[in-house]
């Protein structure tokens, strides 16, 4: 525990689900965290949580990463207070569901904002730091929609495609580095992520969901032993694994099936 008792890691969408179990991961470890959230009042709850029970220092900021320029504003707080960012979990990410041409290109945008452009802003100006000091790492959520077309979640699918892709990337330049990066890919976690994305009644969720604890054991381990990726689950490693032999066709329309409305059966 001593070894990271100086240490901090910044969090993103750390009040609930996944980042939120993550946050509790490190914090038995010893790091100190910077927890991000849009909320006020849930990040000061967490705050509370967090150091009273881990005996760490835990530093709340209020951040809506839907707007363009908050990653930037984020970095910049963090820096103003000479804090050292040894850790970056990028968590914070929503989806929409919907037939594309039905949905609100308004609402698509800021998915788009939240789950690419923050999460580049903040990989961008936390790795030029971490690489200037040889020492760093950076946990990217992912998830296994990043290898499927997602038909009902389009969006959400291709931004989770971008994640993988860009972090993949990542790894081969960091490769003669002390910096390492990891991509968690989940599957369908039973967090509030549906009820934001409007998910109810999808078909999906009669299926079992992974317990976001387990994930983030999952997602934890594997950053700390620097590896590049990890399916969380077996039946998600089966998935992702089909997929890869699999017509792209194919793939579309089995997601199409699992994720399409209940009530769609019955027409």
């Amino acid at each position: 525990m001593d070894q990271n008792e100086n240490k901090y890691a910044l969090i993103t969408g750390a009040t609930h689900g996944i980042g939120y179990e993550l946050a509790k991961l490190f914090a038995e470890d010893g790091y100190n965290l910077i927890i991000v959230a849009r909320t006020e009042e849930s990040l000061q709850q967490r705050a509370v949580e967090f150091s009273q029970r881990y005996g760490v220092q835990v530093m709340p900021i209020a951040k809506d990463l839907f707007q363009p320029g908050a990653a930037f504003e984020l970095y910049y707080e963090i820096t103003s207070k000479n804090l050292q960012v040894d850790v970056l979990v990028n968590d914070a990410g929503q989806g929409q569901y919907g037939l594309f041409v039905e949905s609100d290109i308004h609402r698509l945008l800021d998915i788009i904002q939240l789950n690419v452009v923050s999460l580049t802003t903040l990989t961008h100006l936390f790795l030029k730091d971490m690489v200037a000091r040889n020492e760093g790492k950076i946990l990217q959520l992912a998830s296994i929609a990043s290898q499927m077309p997602g038909p009902w979640q389009a969006v959400y699918h291709a931004t989770k495609a971008y994640v993988l892709s860009f972090t993949e990337a990542l790894i081969n330049e960091l490769k003669d580095t002390k910096v390492s990066m990891t991509a968690l890919q989940p599957g369908a976690t039973n967090t509030d992520f549906f009820n934001k994305a409007e998910m109810q009644e999808s078909k999906i969720l009669d299926s079992k969901l992974s317990d976001p604890a387990k994930v983030a054991k999952d997602g934890y381990e594997a950053l700390m032993k620097g590896d590049d990726k990890i399916v969380s689950g077996f039946k998600n490693k089966a998935m992702v694994g089909m997929s890869n032999v699999t017509p792209e066709t194919m793939v579309a329309e089995q997601m199409n099936k699992m994720q399409k409305p209940r009530d769609e059966d019955k027409n």
